[in-house]
C-alpha cells in the first residue's frame, strides 16, 4: 500500500531538523523520529542533537564564561576597580546554560508543530527500506512508513575501552555540560578539539585542568610544513598552528601530559579517581588523582540499532560511517544520510544543515544543486581561538607539490593586549597560496581573539576564488586583528621571524 509519509528523518539534530523543515515547506508530509540514549553516566537531553545539547552551544557559552574571567584581569589595567580574589560558581553558570539549552529544545518542538512535521520520540530500526519500527517510552510499538528516509543520527563520544575503569568512572562531553556541580580537578584524555576546548574553559574558570595526549594536538588541522628545509619559504613556516594553540594553553595555566597514555582508572576511598598512565618518552609509569576524568577520544556514528546491514545500507567497516554519493544517497534507493554519520564529510553543524536543506530541495523541489564541501570554515574555541578555512599547508603541498605553494605568514599583537600587557607570542596567521601568476588562496589559518568572526568574513572571498593580490588590495578595518590578514605583504620572507605590531 501507500506509505504514510513522503519523508521520514531519523535523527533530530541540526541536519535532520533542517531537512525535515525544508521538505515541509514544499507541502510534503514529513515525520521526524528522535531518541536520546542516556550516556553511560545517565545524562540525557531533549530535541536538537549534539550541537544544541552537548556541543557547540553549551561549549561556546562556557568558553565565554572563561573569556569573561580573563577580561576581569584585563579590566584592572583599564581602570576598573575589581576586588580580588574573583571567584567563579559553576552551578550558576551551568544552570543558566542548561536553561538556555532547554529553551532551544522547546523551540525545536514548536517549530516542527508549526510546520506540521510529526515528531516521534522513539528509538527505531529498519524493518525494510521503507519501514521503521520503534517503541515508545510506554512500550507501545509504532510503525512508520515513508517513500524517502534520511538517516541523520549523528555520533556519540567513544570510550577508551582498553583502559581499565574508563567506562565505570569516566565521563565525556555528553556529561560535562549537564553537571550540576563543579567537576573540580579534571583530567581530559586525548587531544581532539573538544578536549582542548573543554580544558581551556575549565582552566579559564579557575579549575586545575590537565590534558593527556598520546601524540599530536588537533589532528586534522594544520600541523605545519612537510616541505624539505632547502625549499622552506622561511623558518616561521615550521611553526605548527596546533602547537601554538597548546603553547598558549600552557601559558594560560592548562597542564599537559605529552606522549602519555592512560592504562587504568581506579576509585579511591575518598571518591577521587586515581589515574595510571605510561610516559612513552621516559618509559615510566606515573599516577595522579583527579575529581573528574573526561574522555575525548573521538566519536562513533550512532547507527548500531538501526539494522542497516539487513536492508543493505553499506558502511565503512573501519569507521562505521555510512557511505554516500555526492547527492547524499546511500547504497539503497530512497535512503539518504547526512551529517556526522556520513563517510568523508566534515563533522560540522553548518555543513549538516546545508546538506539537509539541499537534499530536501532535490527531492521535492526539482533542484539539482549538490552540497559543496570545499572551503568550509571552522574554529576551535580554545582560550586563544584557532580559525581556518581551506587547505592546511600539508594538504596544499600534497595536492599541488611543494614547488607550487607559497606561504605568507606573520605574528601580530592585538591592540587589546597592549594596555593589559598580555602575551601575544602565539597570535599568528598563515595564508597558503598557489605560486602561479594568479596566486589563488588555498587556505587561511588564524590564531587570535575572535578567530571565528575573522575567518567567517574571509571565508566568502576564499570560496569565491580570492587571490593574494586581491587580498592585498583589500582595505582593512583599523585597528582590528582581521586587518592584519590584509597586511601580510609586509611579512619578511628572509627566514627571520616577522612581527606585525598592529599599526
Amino acid at each position: 500500500g501507500k506509505n504514510e509519509y513522503d519523508l521520514l528523518v531519523i535523527g533530530g539534530g541540526s541536519g535532520g531538523l533542517a531537512c525535515a523543515k525544508e521538505a515541509a515547506q514544499f507541502g510534503r508530509k514529513v515525520a521526524v523520529l528522535d531518541y536520546v540514549e542516556p550516556s553511560p553516566q545517565g545524562a540525557t537531553w531533549g530535541l536538537g542533537g549534539t550541537c544544541v545539547n552537548v556541543g557547540c552551544i553549551p561549549k561556546k557559552l562556557m568558553h565565554q564564561a572563561a573569556l569573561l574571567g580573563s577580561a576581569l584581569k584585563d579590566a584592572q589595567h583599564y581602570g576598573w576597580n575589581i576586588s580580588q580574589p574573583v571567584h567563579h560558581t559553576w552551578s550558576v553558570m551551568a544552570q543558566a546554560v542548561q536553561n538556555y539549552v532547554k529553551s532551544l529544545n522547546w523551540g525545536h518542538r514548536v517549530q516542527l508543530q508549526e510546520k506540521k512535521v510529526k515528531y516521534f520520540n522513539i528509538k527505531g530500526s529498519f524493518s525494510d527500506p521503507h519501514t521503521v519500527r520503534g517503541l515508545t517510552k510506554a512500550g507501545k510499538e509504532t510503525v512508520v512508513t515513508a517513500d524517502n528516509i534520511v538517516i541523520a543520527t549523528g555520533g556519540r563520544p567513544k570510550y577508551p575501552m582498553h583502559v581499565a575503569g574508563a567506562l565505570e568512572y569516566g565521563i565525556t562531553s555528553d556529561d560535562l555540560f549537564w553537571l550540576k556541580e563543579s567537576p573540580g580537578k579534571t583530567l581530559t584524555g586525548a587531544s581532539p578539539d573538544v578536549s582542548l576546548e573543554c580544558a581551556g574553559f575549565l582552566t579559564g574558570i579557575g579549575l586545575d585542568t590537565t590534558v593527556m595526549m598520546r601524540s599530536i594536538p588537533l589532528r586534522g588541522f594544520d600541523q605545519a610544513s612537510h616541505i624539505p628545509k632547502k625549499k622552506q619559504i622561511s623558518l616561521i613556516t615550521q611553526q605548527q598552528m596546533a602547537a601554538l594553540v597548546t603553547e598558549h594553553m600552557e601559558s594560560y595555566g592548562t597542564k599537559f601530559l605529552k606522549r602519555c597514555f592512560p592504562t587504568k582508572v581506579e576509585k579511591l576511598k575518598s571518591n577521587r579517581l586515581q589515574v595510571t598512565w605510561k610516559n612513552a618518552d621516559l618509559d615510566t609509569e606515573e599516577t595522579d588523582s583527579f575529581d573528574t576524568v573526561m574522555w575525548a577520544v573521538g566519536r562513533a556514528p550512532d547507527t548500531k540499532t538501526l539494522n542497516l546491514e539487513t536492508i543493505g545500507v553499506k558502511t565503512n567497516s573501519e569507521t562505521g560511517k555510512i557511505i554516500v554519493d555526492a547527492g547524499e544517497a546511500t547504497s539503497v534507493p530512497h535512503i539518504y544520510a547526512i551529517g556526522d554519520i556520513t563517510e568523508g564529510r566534515p563533522e560540522l553543524t553548518p555543513t549538516a544543515i546545508a546538506a539537509g536543506k539541499l537534499l530536501a530541495q532535490r527531492l521535492f523541489s526539482q533542484s539539482s544543486e549538490l552540497m559543496d564541501y570545499d572551503n568550509v570554515p571552522t574554529t576551535v574555541f580554545t582560550p586563544l581561538e584557532y580559525g581556518c578555512v581551506g587547505l592546511s599547508e600539508e594538504a596544499a603541498v600534497q595536492r599541488h607539490g611543494s614547488d607550487n605553494i607559497e606561504v605568507y605568514h606573520a605574528y601580530y599583537k592585538p591592540l587589546e593586549f597592549t594596555v593589559a600587557e598580555r602575551d601575544a607570542t602565539q597570535c599568528y596567521m598563515k595564508m597558503v597560496c598557489l605560486r602561479e601568476r594568479e596566486q589563488r588562496i588555498l587556505g587561511l589559518h588564524f590564531i587570535g581573539p575572535n578567530a571565528g568572526e575573522v575567518i567567517q568574513g574571509f571565508a566568502l572571498g576564499i570560496k569565491c576564488g580570492a587571490t593574494y593580490p586581491q587580498m592585498m588590495k583589500t582595505v582593512g578595518i583599523h585597528p582590528t586583528c582581521a586587518e592584519e590578514v590584509t597586511k601580510l605583504h609586509i611579512t619578511k620572507r628572509s627566514g627571520l621571524d616577522a612581527t606585525v605590531t598592529g599599526c
